[in-house]
């Protein structure tokens, strides 16, 4: 999770909401020391803090309790609306409504430019776009041979030329191949500091390229100074929007997303992990539901999209409804979770979830066990497959002799199999009743505050 101590203190002033007897002014005065302790810690600016904190205040004090919530409520909602106007309100999304949409990443040394330009084509190819990567970068030896390795990776052509040191010039020499794209991200050089030589060269780049992003890539680490480096690129390029990178693992991230916030350069991506997948679009929204522990639901079934496809799900929900369910399924299912990512990081998409407090070891403890499980599956027979109740003791031996596990984990997996068949059945006996349909609805509904949470 991203700025994790942040979350898990932002979910702890909130318990105190809910376990609180009255909303009264001590309340009050205890949640406003806990958001502007936790927020000061993530580096945001003290003003910025005030005025947050400030305004949380009026609106408990001020406004009318619309009919149907609690005081509580209330009180936990108007944080969650307040964190997001915070962080930028409704977001900043790209709009690729045309054939060779240009996007140019700029930024200086050191800030992930180059890896961002990989996991920036990834997350566009997952989504149907014919993609290619070009590297300008003439002052980095290294550069076009690390994004051309980002290229084989994700299977994105890569357009360069290392003996070249006109960074226009290498453009132009690829120019006509780049028509028959839909988008073309462009990694440009960096220096150690935003230099007269480091603008003109961006100038002279975008004049002859025209991007229709500039995109300006940042490290979370900057914290607080985010807002002046944003305003620098922007004045000297016109920085349409910021890329934060390595979000996850600094305690600085909250000063970078907020700094970014209030210029004229919006968030539209954040990196939060080393892997290639670990990228996604900045909604402010989304963003703070899964801090506060409320999940993301769009987030989810965006991962599931691209996990497993429309027939597969559908297959997969006849056989349920059948109730025709063996270890083919089982590992089916595994493989999908393992193409969404990290356990811990679906646990927190899932609304309600983010507040049971899952230690996160137990979290990593069930990844290794699935990891076993599908070595275990892998040495079982098509027939044991797809009809578990045949594996017998001498069976049991032999699949742990395979699959290089004890005989205890194996019965454990038909143990996890056989209670999971149980939970289909029990999903397929509601999905008969239109009325316990509609309480398990209601049930979902009732993990959040509203619709946007």
């Amino acid at each position: 999770m991203v700025l994790d101590k942040l979350g898990e203190t932002l979910k702890a002033t909130l318990e105190k909401i809910r376990n609180a007897v009255l909303v009264d002014d001590t309340l009050m005065n205890e949640l406003t020391k806990d958001l502007q302790r936790v927020l000061l810690q993530s580096d945001v600016n003290v003003k910025l803090v005030f005025s947050l904190t400030n305004n949380i205040k009026e609106i408990i004090k001020k406004s009318d309790i619309p009919q149907g919530i609690s005081k509580k409520e209330f009180l936990v909602k108007t944080v969650y609306d307040e964190l997001v106007k915070f962080l930028g309100g409704e977001g900043s999304k790209i709009n690729i409504n045309k054939k060779q949409f240009k996007i140019m990443l700029v930024g200086l040394f050191g800030n992930g430019k180059t890896t961002t330009a990989g996991k920036l084509a990834k997350f566009y190819t997952k989504r149907g776009l014919k993609v290619a990567l070009v590297q300008t970068d003439t002052w980095r030896p290294a550069a076009f041979h690390q994004l051309e390795t980002l290229g084989r990776q994700i299977n994105v052509p890569v357009f360069g030329n290392p003996k070249l040191k006109d960074p226009i010039k290498i453009y132009e020499s690829f120019e006509k191949e780049l028509d028959k794209f839909d988008l073309i991200i462009i990694d440009t050089a960096g220096r150690d500091a935003l230099s007269d030589e480091l603008i003109d060269e961006l100038n002279r780049i975008n004049k002859r390229i025209k991007p229709d992003e500039n995109l300006l890539v940042m490290s979370a680490d900057i914290g607080q100074a985010a807002e002046n480096q944003a305003k620098a690129f922007h004045e000297a390029v016109n920085v349409t929007g910021v890329i934060i990178t390595k979000l996850e693992g600094t305690a600085k991230g909250g000063g970078a997303l907020t700094a970014c916030s209030v210029t004229k350069a919006p968030v539209k991506f954040i990196g939060v992990g080393e892997e290639i997948d670990d990228f996604e679009e900045f909604d402010p929204k989304r963003f703070v539901s899964k801090l506060l522990g409320f999940g993301d639901i769009e987030g989810l079934l965006e991962k599931v999209k691209e996990a497993v496809t429309e027939e597969e799900a559908k297959d997969m929900g006849k056989k349920f409804l059948k109730g025709d369910y063996n270890l083919i399924d089982l590992y089916e299912q595994m493989s999908a979770m393992r193409k969404m990512g990290p356990l811990t990081k679906i646990m927190e998409m899932i609304p309600g979830m983010g507040q049971m407090k899952i230690p996160k070891d137990v979290l990593q403890q069930q990844e290794v066990k699935i990891e076993k499980w599908k070595y275990i599956m892998d040495s079982c027979t098509k027939e044991e497959l797809e009809d578990p109740e045949i594996i017998s003791s001498e069976r049991i031996e032999r699949i742990a002799r395979g699959s290089g596990v004890s005989q205890a984990e194996v019965r454990e997996m038909l143990k996890q199999y056989k209670q999971s068949k149980k939970m289909v059945k029990m999903l397929k006996g509601q999905a008969g009743s239109s009325k316990k349909m509609q309480q398990m609805m209601r049930k979902l509904q009732a993990a959040g505050i509203n619709q946007n949470i």
